[in-house]
């Protein structure tokens, strides 16, 4: 498509050439493109005026992200499989079809911008922020809760270069791993900014790096990393009021402080002398000293189970705008967006990445993150139309509804069909509530057992195999010191 008179106009209208029909794309998220349409804008994966996605290729800017997010909905799906996908769309189209090689798909992947996949994924965020009626608590304050996590690479010399394995493990034998922190909305829980780095960096360095994204008037709830004295004393002078649980090593003794009510109190800290590592002498200078913070100590009763103390630390100092059962029902509520990394990781499948080189690695990350925000605006959606809890919504049950109503819909003759479809969808997210199980136990354990093979102690070309390993114990078997 060439627009000589009016180039700017480009990049928006070739959206709307012929690689974008509809029979081409039914199974991909594009089939829902006018109910998806407010959360990912058209003009955000329409063509380059110039460059490597300026071209007309099969594989375009739009198809390239379309597939790309309906890969990460689908849970270990190859790239092959996509390339069978759109090479049987294309015959049942009746056009020419693709060569059968994944090449051409694996370079468009690299083509895809990573600026475009930021700019989804905080659109996404917002789009079902939008839907969501305003916290009443806490002063309507946006909260915003910062969690991190780690994800295993594959064991290529690119990614251990940039993403080294544990020490502790042998060469050869490990995988890289990446440390990611999240940044959730805690009302819609959607993600809004990731930072990534590597094993070695501790969870504040990753927070620095996301000091930009905070605005004045934010509050940020965390665990126990943040509640230390540089992010409670910089944190006020930008506007941010942090709670967080008290760091374990700082002990509390409410006879000194200044109460506000039963185990809740002002403290008055100053600096330690000792400068912080991840601080030059100019930031460790500039901090304010002392500082005041507000302590609240409260009881954790789950039935069946031993009671626990909790303390938490923050800076919202006023009593009367900031109750403590208001505080503390905002940490309660962290648990919860814990488990939108369990969803991720787990159900999603983001436990393990699969792409062999770090920028691949940023994209297929950034890509899993923005399948995660679509499901989420999906949910707040059907939380606006039938004003259920959105927490009672079940993730793994609307991941699934989505994917099969998406190809009735494709499969739909008419607009009243796939408006009726939509609605049917939004109707059974609101019906299929998850029951409310307060307290209730999750070990972190599993159940069915893994197969009786050693574990991998050295690279395999060096490792030799256990013959009759069902006699030996798992990883260890009784003559093992002669085997390898």
């Amino acid at each position: 498509m060439n627009t000589p008179f009016f180039p700017e106009f480009r990049s928006r209208l070739a959206a709307l050439g012929r690689r974008t029909t509809q029979t081409l794309r039914q199974t991909t998220l594009a089939q829902l493109q006018r109910h998806l349409s407010d959360f990912i804008p058209a003009p955000l994966l329409s063509a380059e005026d110039e460059g490597p996605n300026s071209r007309d290729r099969c594989f375009n800017l739009r198809l390239t992200f379309e597939c790309f997010i309906w890969q990460m909905l689908q849970p270990r799906t190859s790239c092959r499989e996509v390339v069978r996908q759109v090479q049987a769309l294309l015959r049942l189209a009746g056009r020419c079809p693709i060569d059968e090689s994944d090449s051409a798909y694996v370079q468009a992947r690299k083509r895809l911008p990573r600026q475009r996949l930021e700019q989804a994924l905080t659109l996404t965020a917002a789009a079902a922020l939008k839907r969501l009626p305003a916290p009443a608590a806490l002063q309507g304050r946006p909260v915003k809760v910062l969690d991190g996590s780690t994800v295993q690479l594959a064991d290529t010399p690119q990614n251990q270069k940039c993403y080294p394995q544990p020490s502790m493990q042998k060469a050869g034998c490990g995988f890289p791993v990446l440390k990611l922190a999240v940044l959730f909305c805690l009302n819609s829980g959607a993600i809004l900014h990731l930072v990534m780095g590597t094993l070695h960096h501790h969870d504040l360095r990753l927070l620095r790096l996301l000091w930009e994204h905070f605005k004045q008037g934010d509050i940020l709830l965390g665990d126990r990393a943040y509640g230390e004295y540089t992010t409670l004393a910089l944190a006020p002078a930008q506007g941010v009021d942090i709670v967080a649980r008290l760091h374990q090593m700082r002990k509390v003794d409410f006879r000194k402080a200044r109460r506000l009510g039963r185990q809740d109190g002002l403290f008055v800290w100053s600096k330690g002398w000792l400068q912080s590592c991840m601080l030059s002498a100019s930031q460790w200078k500039d901090i304010p000293s002392p500082i005041t913070v507000r302590i609240i100590r409260f009881t954790a009763t789950i039935r069946g189970r031993r009671s626990r103390r909790i303390t938490l630390v923050t800076t919202l100092l006023d009593p009367i705008l900031y109750p403590a059962d208001q505080i503390i029902a905002l940490y309660a509520r962290r648990w919860r967006l814990e488990l939108c990394l369990h969803d991720l990781k787990t159900l999603m499948g983001m436990d393990q990445l699969r792409c062999k080189t770090p920028d691949m690695v940023q994209k297929e990350l950034l890509a899993y993150l923005v399948a995660h925000n679509l499901i989420r605006c999906v949910m707040a959606e059907s939380v606006a139309h039938y004003a259920v809890e959105l927490d009672r919504i079940s993730f793994k049950g609307s991941m699934d509804a989505l994917r099969q109503y998406s190809m009735a819909i494709a499969q739909a003759r008419n607009q009243i069909t796939r408006k009726q479809l939509w609605q049917d969808l939004l109707l059974n997210l609101a019906r299929d509530l998850v029951p409310k199980r307060p307290g209730r136990q999750e070990p972190r354990a599993v159940k069915r057992r893994p197969k009786p093979y050693p574990l991998l102690t050295r690279p395999r070309h060096r490792f030799v195999e256990i013959s009759h390993r069902n006699r030996h114990w798992k990883g260890r078997p009784r003559n093992y010191r002669g085997l390898n």
